[in-house]
């Protein structure tokens, strides 16, 4: 098979950020079970083995552990690390690992180096703390402050830092503040992300009882194109929708999603997807978004140590199409045009050109929307 990435989803908080709205389960402080984070590192690893083994993989080019929160796991990560290097011609070019700011120590560091892994993403989100208050975002600005530092000793060349906008409280001045702040540290990747409410969340309801107030959207798009505008100006390369990246320091496994290759899933709510370049179709699974049932997939007395198959969905040629479109046209030079031939026996051009020729010479990053509404509704009209 070809190449395969691989996600691992680290199902674990120390709190929970009111807009998020990704699964993880809550851990207070040491009256948590610890036996069943052994338990999920035991399972975790048995699935991406089982997974390498169903599907033939014989080459990992990138690894991203997320979640939740992995570096609260701290040097019991190694355990995952340590199984990791067991599996055969196991060398990812790129081994990211996620962390919080506020759970990020020396000892994490640590297991993380000699795990293998060279990239480190932190979350920082703002250092205005009205704002980090008022969506409950643990850490103060002297914390974040020191795990800058820390992660620059480790991770120097390789830091990835993720900032927001659109937070209550921050106007385009603390937009530029924050991001002056940053650059002091110069990350070699920064994501900039803006603020979406989720459905369900504790934002969307402090939002809903008004104990809250955010910026219109109008203002909102203002701060988010100020912080692009002042990444641009630092050097940084605007390569995707909402990361930058100084040069050859671009997230090789996102860029793997956003050329839709083929990657594993492990973990509770994690999604795999597995691309058949022979008949341009593939199939998706996604884990349902509970822990206990994970972990009971794993358990001696199943008999079930496929149970990623349980949740497969079929992709269509056509399905394919549109993710490729929607996810590469993520990126600035678009989809691969060659890739998109080889694997589909279409041209590119041929299957959008009234939308492509509508939107010549114009930056399809950033109104992928109206793009995509376009391109789509043109597409069913030619593929069948």
């Amino acid at each position: 098979m070809n190449p395969v990435s691989l996600y691992i989803n680290i199902p674990f908080c120390s709190s929970f950020c009111d807009y998020c709205d990704f699964y993880s389960e809550l851990i207070p402080g040491k009256l948590y079970d610890e036996s069943k984070i052994d338990l999920f590192l035991s399972s975790v690893i048995t699935d991406i083995k089982n997974q390498i083994e169903y599907y033939n993989v014989e080459e990992i080019p990138t690894v991203f552990i997320g979640g939740g929160t992995p570096s609260l796991l701290g040097k019991r990560i190694s355990v995952l690390f340590d199984a990791l290097k067991t599996i055969k011609g196991f060398s990812p070019d790129e081994f990211t690992v996620e962390a919080n700011p506020a759970s990020l120590t020396n000892e994490f560091l640590d297991a993380c180096r000699e795990g293998g892994v060279n990239r480190l993403s932190l979350g920082i989100q703002t250092f205005y703390e009205p704002s980090r208050f008022a969506v409950n975002r643990s850490g103060t600005v002297e914390t974040l402050d020191e795990s800058l530092r820390q992660a620059l000793i480790y991770f120097g060349e390789s830091l990835s830092v993720d900032m927001m906008t659109g937070l209550p409280y921050q106007t385009e001045k603390i937009i530029q503040e924050d991001i002056a702040h940053l650059l002091k540290y110069k990350p070699a990747h920064i994501s900039l992300y803006s603020l979406i409410i989720e459905n369900d969340t504790p934002l969307e309801e402090k939002l809903n009882l008004k104990k809250i107030i955010l910026p219109d959207n109008e203002t909102a798009d203002a701060m988010w194109f100020t912080g692009c505008e002042a990444l641009k100006n630092a050097g940084y390369e605007h390569y995707e929708v909402s990361n930058f990246a100084f040069s050859g320091k671009k997230c090789l496994h996102n860029i793997r999603y956003w050329k839709m290759e083929s990657w594993l899933g492990a973990g509770p709510a994690a999604s795999g997807t597995i691309i058949n370049e022979k008949d341009a179709k593939g199939i998706r699974y996604t884990y349902p978004s509970n822990l206990n049932d994970y972990l009971g997939s794993f358990s001696g007395f199943s008999v079930n140590k496929r149970p990623w198959l349980n949740f497969c969905d079929n992709l269509s040629k056509k399905e394919l199409i549109k993710e490729t479109l929607l996810m590469g046209y993520r990126i600035s030079e678009g989809p691969d045009k060659n890739k998109f031939r080889k694997r589909f026996n279409l041209e590119l051009d041929d299957c959008i050109p009234k939308t492509l020729k509508r939107w010549r010479n114009k930056d399809t990053m950033l109104f992928l929307n109206n793009f995509l509404s376009e391109a789509f509704t043109e597409l069913e009209n030619i593929v069948e």
